[in-house]
């Protein structure tokens, strides 16, 4: 008896190529459409006096971890030093208006001059607490966390942050003729941590502080799922 041999289903083996392939096409898509990690982005250079900066290239900071890369960092928008400023000027023109008016004639002219002298001394000393205080007090965003550094004063201040993965809730609120026309405002954010709320006021471009730290979260979820976080 002759034997008889049965061909396999070539069809079938062919059709499971051909869904290979289309799913290994659509995995590259995926990963093409999929955006460049924060931490894997180029840092740049950036002006250290600035309100809003983007991926900042040698920023540091006290409790900065090995490998933590600065996504932003954001102090008060400069248009709010505006009120100290003006003090500042009232406050130095102040002897020459008082020059006016017989008011300290009564002094000899020694005590006079040393009076104007520490009228100036301390307006000096207000402005430099103005701008350090504006200087120091700084908020930054990491690819891990956010960190909120409250610079009270030149011998004490406070560090307070969160795990990104901890952010439950971001408001941006945006109010006011100034706040709309040099678009800035204040970014409220919600947090599971020890300090529930963080407050980003009075900084630039709030909307694009509140997509980063949305694209933060999403990216936090995605290593996630992957099993890279650490």
């Amino acid at each position: 008896m002759a034997d008889i041999y049965v061909s396999k289903p070539f069809v079938k083996k062919e059709e499971k190529q051909e869904e290979d392939a289309f799913l290994d096409k659509k995995e590259n898509l995926t990963k093409k459409k999929r955006p460049i990690p924060f931490k894997e982005r180029k840092s740049l250079d950036f002006n250290p006096v600035t309100s809003f900066s983007f991926l900042p290239k040698g920023v540091d900071f006290e409790t900065k971890n090995k490998g933590e890369k600065v996504v932003l960092l954001l102090r008060r928008h400069p248009i709010t030093n505006l009120r100290w400023i003006f003090l500042a000027i009232l406050m130095s023109l102040a002897p020459l208006l008082l020059a006016s008016f017989p008011i300290i004639d009564f002094l000899p002219s020694n005590f006079r001059f040393v009076a104007i002298l520490g009228w100036y001394m301390i307006t000096l000393a207000f402005v430099f607490e103005s701008f350090l205080s504006w200087f120091f007090n700084v908020n930054i965003v990491t690819d891990e966390r956010i960190v909120d550094i409250d610079f009270v004063n030149l011998i004490y201040k406070e560090i307070s942050d969160a795990d990104i993965d901890k952010i439950q809730d971001v408001t941006v609120k945006v109010g006011g003729v100034a706040q709309t026309m040099f678009n800035y405002g204040d970014v409220y954010i919600q947090t599971a941590s020890e300090k529930p709320r963080f407050e980003f006021l009075s900084v630039p471009k709030p909307e694009d502080v509140a997509k980063i730290l949305q694209e933060l979260r999403i990216e936090e979820k995605q290593e996630e799922l992957e099993g890279r976080v650490s």
